[in-house]
């Protein structure tokens, strides 16, 4: 009984905490973090130096992906709303990109290196990159317009191209006795289709496909291209230039840490203190408090996920988290199991 109502207390106090957060975010209507359609952050200190000066933290974990999450936004907002609340912070000096993914979707991490470069433009402040145990594909892709990077000798990064996979599932179709039917507007409409016979894919198909990875893949080494030409004319000669012969290296290879330095995909072997001493450096401050700002819920987000709850879906928890991918997306992606 004791117990039951310790509970009950303690799920009042976090109900009424959060009726007063959802209050304060309406009287606050037109103020500096007045509610809007985005993510809702709250700044979480994770270093406190004594400082004035901040490094805001920005991580990019997991696959790269535009899907919906909890609270009712992706990936790529969170990163966007935490790179606006550092543009809006005096105090913020520069940012760290935290980075440890195999990559993800082609349009995702096209956005999230998009609105890194716009972030630099507009606030003139640096945003500099570590790359954890692994910053490959889409991972190097979002890395590459930072101001400076930092990758430790061990990381895997790289991994430079294009992916794009579907599964083939016709002969299983065969021999449990299942024929498709498929009735089409056009004859390439079902090009990608797992249900077709392998020996009616034409080579006019397989080119067609060819051609748009072709495409995206020229626009990565572009990105590249562009990131470290950019980043070496603001960073002279501390900085790492790209080797005459780095675009032998771009052609979905993984690399160490130590090889990326020597080829110029980074600027600096080390770890994330490493990249902490880098930006302070760069942004002139003797010393920094380091924050993240972290997604704040509350009951507008319970209701939210109240009225998407499907009853008829269950999650089976194997251990293991599965990359959420979808058959026929490009993806800028290292395809390996993460453990």
């Amino acid at each position: 009984m004791i117990f039951a109502l310790v509970l009950l207390a303690l799920l009042i106090l976090s109900l009424l905490s959060n009726v007063g957060y959802f209050l304060s975010d309406i009287m606050r209507v037109g103020g500096k973090h007045a509610r809007t359609g985005g993510p809702r952050l709250e700044e979480t200190v994770l270093e406190d130096n004594g400082a004035v000066s901040k490094i805001a933290v920005v991580e990019v974990q997991g696959i790269i992906s535009q899907m919906i999450e909890r609270g009712g936004h992706n990936m790529v907002e969170l990163i966007k709303a935490q790179l606006k609340r550092a543009g809006e912070d005096k105090k913020v000096r520069a940012v760290l990109l935290k980075v440890n993914s195999p990559g993800g979707e082609v349009l995702a991490s096209d956005e999230i290196n998009r609105a890194i470069t716009e972030f630099q433009e507009k606030n003139s402040k640096p945003v500099i990159a570590s790359m954890g145990s692994l910053a490959a594909s889409g991972g190097y892709y979002v890395s590459v317009p930072c101001r400076w990077i930092v990758a430790h000798e061990l990381t895997i990064t790289g991994s430079i191209g294009v992916i794009l996979s579907t599964w083939n599932y016709r002969g299983l179709m065969n021999k449990v006795g299942i024929r498709p039917l498929v009735y089409k507007s056009g004859r390439f409409k079902d090009m990608l289709s797992g249900s077709r016979e392998p020996d009616t894919i034409t080579d006019e198909e397989r080119q067609m496909v060819q051609v748009l990875i072709d495409e995206v893949y020229t626009k990565f080494k572009n990105v590249v291209a562009k990131g470290r030409e950019q980043a070496k004319k603001q960073n002279g000669k501390l900085g790492q230039e790209l080797s005459a012969d780095w675009e032998d290296y771009a052609d979905g290879r993984v690399l160490s840490g130590t090889e990326a330095f020597k080829l110029g995909f980074v600027d600096e072997r080390g770890d994330f203190e490493t990249a902490v001493k880098r930006a302070k450096i760069i942004a002139g401050i003797p010393e920094a408090n380091l924050v993240e700002y972290r997604p704040r819920y509350d009951l507008a987000d319970l209701f939210n996920l109240f009225g998407q709850t499907d009853a008829k879906v269950v999650k089976v928890d194997v251990g293991i988290e599965m990359p959420k991918l979808q058959a026929g997306q490009l993806y800028f992606l290292w395809p390996t199991v993460l453990n």
